[in-house]
């Protein structure tokens, strides 16, 4: 069963992968959003096309998947938000609020 699958969110993706790869000095909000395509994607049956960018966009970037995690995992230690003009479509992004006091 190797036949190529569609994500459902590959459209946005999609968009958000291209304006990510014109962005030459990428700010956390902009690491960050590539580390959860990566996660997204990695193990993900398809969208090779997707996979390839986000390679060329960490050579873009001169990072790899271990700098980018270390990077990432740096920005949320210290308390990292994504800020609010942030995409409405982050769905599964991981940008979780469940660990919030309830007042």
């Amino acid at each position: 069963m190797n036949e190529a699958q569609n994500h459902p969110l590959y459209t946005i993706d999609r968009e958000n992968l291209d304006r990510l790869c014109a962005i030459d000095s990428p700010t956390s909000n902009h690491f960050v959003e590539l580390a959860r395509l990566i996660i997204r994607y990695k193990d993900f049956g398809g969208a090779e096309d997707l996979n390839s960018d986000m390679e060329k966009l960490l050579n873009k970037w001169s990072i790899n998947r271990d700098k980018l995690e270390a990077i990432t995992r740096k920005l949320w230690s210290e308390g990292f938000r994504p800020t609010t003009h942030s995409s409405s479509d982050n769905v599964g992004s991981g940008f979780d609020t469940s660990d919030s006091t309830q007042a």
